[in-house]
């Protein structure tokens, strides 16, 4: 194992090729020396979250039980954020602490996570990281398709036996499908919750439509408050209205099949999710089983925790999400809003729109329509196996049910 233009104790070590496949987001599982583990493992061809949810938490999610319904099994939700950020983080540094801590109290021998190509910062790297101070070199964020699994392999040859992973859903839920068969002593899931991903070329072009210099942009954010910040090199800082970003100008295949039919946001498999879409300025935590409990602990008073607030009401802007992606999903082209009216309703969208709990369940309701219509209208044969129940669930209060043939019968 060497490393690939990172410092020591940060090691990227030779992958193989991907084996092409239908709805895949290079998970790394492909990239294995047994790349069939796919058929068992893929959240994309024939998911079962109540088994994994039952085997991971303990329970499956309860649809009465607070908002389970939208985020999935959790004990604890707090608003979060260290009291000394981390220079560099996305946010203050949350994800990146809980790995050092790990790495610092000898709970495990190794992190598998992503760090920025040496030759690209905004491509995303698979590495894994053996000491506390490595992981600096893998804080912030990064766009791209990012074969994180295929690192089980190395890690298992330098005799690794007590992992963490730091990863999104479709990581997660094929590391939960295998975990048994991995002969770990201990594995520990940091999740991050899915923001919709891209080739790291699409998202310099989004870049250049953002900004004349982007490749002064050294950090870009969606937050809570219906905005994008942007900031650069210089340590200038810039904040866009979601209205006004240029998404009329994407190729319609910009955010692939895969991430628009994805049907578990909020990361439900992992031990604690870390995210922003309910943090309000902060960060989200959603801690979610005993070991979720045990890596909060691990931080200590280096974090301050609030309980999260909501405001606003979702219903109407899920709906008016659902009747765009509805022409969308038909290929038609969607009217641009008059440029007046965008700063009118960027302006309410802060203020009435929903907000904390409400806009992050306002999200997973949206994914969960896109989900349904994408698939209805390019893969309809895959409904029965990769819509879960909980998803229908979501998407019945806006009149949107299965059809013939969408639905496993039970």
């Amino acid at each position: 194992m060497t490393s690939l233009a990172y410092s020591s104790p940060v090691f990227a070590p030779p992958l193989r090729p991907a084996v092409p496949r239908n709805l895949c987001t290079d998970c790394g599982l492909s990239r294995s020396a047994t790349p069939k583990l796919c058929g068992q493992a893929c959240q994309f061809i024939q998911p079962d979250y109540p088994a994994l949810e039952a085997r991971v938490h303990g329970r499956v999610r309860e649809p009465a039980r607070g908002d389970e319904r939208f985020f999935g099994p959790y004990r604890q939700m707090f608003r979060a954020s260290l009291k000394s950020p981390r220079p560099g983080a996305q946010w203050s540094g949350i994800t990146t602490r809980l790995a050092e801590r790990l790495l610092e109290t000898g709970a495990v021998d190794a992190v598998l996570t992503m760090a920025p190509d040496p030759d690209d910062k905004w491509r995303p790297v698979p590495v894994l990281v053996t000491k506390p101070e490595g992981m600096a070199q893998a804080r912030g964020m990064r766009m791209g398709y990012a074969p994180l699994l295929a690192l089980l392999e190395p890690a298992r040859d330098a005799g690794y036996k007590k992992l963490a992973i730091i990863g999104i859903p479709c990581q997660v839920y094929a590391l939960r499908a295998i975990e048994t068969e991995l002969g770990l002593e201990r594995l520990y899931v940091i999740g991050t919750p899915c923001s919709d991903n891209t080739t790291t070329e699409n998202f310099h072009h989004f870049l250049s439509l953002l900004s004349d210099t982007p490749e002064r942009i050294n950090y870009l954010e969606f937050l809570p408050d219906y905005h994008v910040e942007l900031r650069f090199t210089d340590g200038s800082r810039q904040r866009i209205p979601f209205l006004k970003l240029p998404i009329s100008q994407l190729a319609p295949d910009f955010f692939p099949l895969t991430c628009r039919t994805c049907v578990d946001y909020t990361n439900a498999l992992s031990d604690i999710t870390v995210g922003y879409m309910a943090g309000q300025g902060a960060q989200w935590l959603l801690v979610r089983n005993e070991r979720g409990e045990e890596l909060l602990g691990l931080l200590g008073d280096e974090i301050t925790l609030a309980a999260p607030a909501s405001a606003g009401k979702r219903a109407g802007a899920v709906r008016g999400f659902m009747a765009n992606t509805r022409l969308a999903a038909g290929g038609l082209p969607l009217r641009r809003m008059p440029g007046f009216m965008r700063g009118i309703v960027g302006w309410l969208m802060p203020r009435i729109g929903p907000r904390g709990l409400e806009f992050a369940r306002a999200r997973v309701e949206m994914k969960a329509v896109e989900t349904i219509l994408h698939l209805r209208r390019m893969a309809r044969p895959r409904m029965k196996t990769m819509v879960p129940d909980h998803v229908w669930q979501l998407v019945a209060p806006y009149g949107l049910v299965s059809e013939d043939g969408e639905r496993k019968t039970h």
